[in-house]
């Protein structure tokens, strides 16, 4: 490995080389490459609120990789679009036809709006690089959560992806990447889909490099397949453990030099981080082995993870001893989950590196976590049920209203100001973008907003303290109420919808079970409709009433000064809220003054 890394591991930029590279076909120069990396989101869905870190990512590794491989004779320079591109067309408008018909709508689209590339006759004479539009897709050609691998069949769920000896690559077949190389205006257009770049298995590297920089230069599949990128490496490893073969180079112009190893391109062609077990069991501690060059000395070592790709990343401290740690701690995780890692390395001569990867925990190898409809993504796998079922599936919200971003919006920007300034009762903070919740009996805020008609809320939330009630103060029908979570009684813990009938915790729909854990995230979703309510946790529905709305009301412990506002609620046990959005399912809400 050493040997393999000694030999094309470089990066070295050099005058007078003896010929420029060019296009597959000899037809343009591709001494300097520019691509164009794009964030396609369908007029229906929501933008990551990562999105930027996600993409510049990709843009980091394949110039690293184009860099390593062309020695400088081929530059690759990557712009990344400064805001998501927001389609004119919804999710079925582009989903119409075949895959090559997305490809053609959504390339189509994004080109046409950009003013992408000149024509030939003035690329010839004006422009200095090698133009490629590379498109990264919310969507995928057909419905697939790329999160836990799944599609939605009329028999239930089933697992689509690339799964071999416990590790997960790209390929799903509901994926439908595509590139191509345009000789008449000469340019290049690359389309990856969901699978291939949200969720970061391993491998999806080599699918951003393969349909945005090979296929769009005019590479070819070698033949007989290998693991390089433009064949099978998508499917073994990320793009630092592949190659572009030297006769593709030979012919794109490339000529082989002997050049001095470059410390950078050797920290990239050799880190990883790899998941141990590679098929964690709940509770089971898990720990990323890390690969190092071998007289790196690491300075800083920073791991998140992520248990939902809308969720927020956890940051989880990292100590060793030696120049370089051996491995990463994730801890354990308490429930059959897919996980996303990141890694960032600093090494002490200032080198830095970044990997990101995936696996699930599964309770059985051979079985997949399932995923709940929640959100946005619920639009991906809701299907019509089989034929005599009594199910009916709702029509799913096409908008979301972010209310944690909003709460912030209210609060005084001065300088060292932590506070918020809504109605409150105790001393609710913010820090670094997440708002927290005091520590004491009957602590609430009133949130800067009144709900439509009918509603899905999520909010993701983190216990730290020991928990205890949590509180979401709901509207409907004119009507205050309040979703209880996790609160501690004498008898246990309970969690209901309260009050109904004028009765609070005891009634009906009481359930008697702790739901947090004390430094865990967790996702709670509930659904306001005209004749019910539901509560779910981590994906779990934990009640479901059916009711009328003027069954419902609000203790006056809990008032709050706006009977039509939302507010939330939290009874001796500090709440650190990273997430609370709003979907409308039916009806209009309004912002309303602090």
């Amino acid at each position: 490995m050493r040997r393999l890394i000694c030999a094309i591991a470089v990066l070295i930029s050099k005058v007078g080389f003896l010929s420029a590279t060019n296009t597959w076909d000899d037809a343009y120069d591709t001494s300097h490459i520019e691509v164009t990396m794009v964030y396609f989101v369908p007029s229906d869905r929501v933008p990551l609120s990562d999105w930027r870190q996600r993409v510049d990512y990709y843009s980091k590794r394949i110039e690293q990789f184009h860099g390593r491989e062309f020695q400088g004779q081929s530059k690759l320079t990557t712009l990344v679009s400064p805001e998501p591109f927001i389609s004119g067309l919804s999710t079925s408008q582009l989903r119409v036809g075949d895959a090559n018909q997305i490809y053609y709508r959504t390339l189509n689209e994004v080109d046409r709006r950009l003013k992408f590339a000149p024509s030939r006759t003035e690329a010839m004479q004006e422009r200095k690089a090698f133009p490629i539009l590379l498109v990264l897709s919310e969507i995928n050609w057909r419905p697939l959560d790329d999160f836990f691998r799944m599609k939605s069949t009329r028999d239930g769920f089933v697992f689509e992806g690339n799964y071999s000896g416990g590790q997960h690559f790209p390929g799903a077949t509901s994926g439908g990447a595509r590139a191509l190389y345009n000789p008449s205006r000469g340019i290049g257009w690359g389309l990856v889909s969901a699978d291939g770049w949200r969720v970061p298995y391993r491998g999806s590297d080599c699918v951003v490099y393969h349909e945005g920089c090979g296929h769009t230069v005019g590479l070819p599949h070698p033949e007989p397949g290998n693991g390089s990128v433009m064949s099978m490496g998508q499917y073994r490893g990320w793009i630092s453990e592949s190659w572009l073969d030297k006769e593709q180079k030979t012919r794109l112009g490339w000529v082989p030099e002997e050049v001095p190893l470059d410390a950078q391109i050797e920290l990239f062609s050799t880190f990883r981080a790899i998941p141990s077990p590679l098929v964690p069991q709940p509770g089971q501690a898990v720990r990323l082995n890390l690969d190092f060059p071998s007289d790196a000395e690491v300075k800083s070592l920073r791991v998140q993870f992520q248990t939902s790709v809308t969720g927020p990343w956890v940051e989880l401290p990292q100590q060793w001893q030696g120049a370089a740690p051996e491995f990463a701690s994730l801890g354990k995780f308490d429930r059959p989950t897919p996980v996303s890692y990141r890694v960032d390395a600093t090494l002490m001569n200032g080198e830095t590196e970044e990997l990101w990867g995936y696996f699930q925990v599964r309770r059985d190898a051979r079985k997949p976590p399932l995923p709940v409809p929640i959100g946005a993504m619920a639009i991906d796998l809701l299907k019509e049920p089989k034929a005599g079922t009594n199910v009916r599936l709702q029509r799913m919200p096409t908008s979301e209203i972010n209310l944690l971003a909003m709460a912030d919006q209210t609060r005084s920007k001065e300088a060292g100001d932590k506070q918020s300034s809504l109605w409150s009762i105790g001393n609710w903070t913010w820090s670094e973008g997440a708002l927290i919740s005091p520590k004491q009996f009957g602590a609430r805020l009133q949130l800067p907003y009144s709900p439509p008609d009918e509603y899905r809320l999520t909010v993701v939330l983190e216990p730290l303290d020991h928990p205890n009630g949590l509180l979401v103060g709901n509207v409907v029908g004119g009507n205050q109420f309040a979703t209880l979570f996790s609160y501690l009684t004498p008898n246990g813990y309970a969690s209901a919808v309260e009050n109904i009938d004028g009765r609070n915790v005891g009634n009906e729909t009481t359930v008697r079970e702790s739901v947090f854990s004390r430094g865990q995230i967790s996702q709670l979703v509930v659904t306001v409709r005209k004749n019910g309510i539901s509560m779910m946790v981590d994906g779990r529905k934990l009640i479901n009433w059916q009711g009328k709305p003027d069954r419902l009301s609000l203790s006056d412990y809990w008032a709050t000064p706006n009977k039509k506002a939302m507010f939330l609620g939290a009874y001796d046990c500090r709440y650190r809220f990273h997430r609370i959005t709003l979907e409308p399912i039916s009806g209009e809400g309004q912002q309303l003054d602090p």
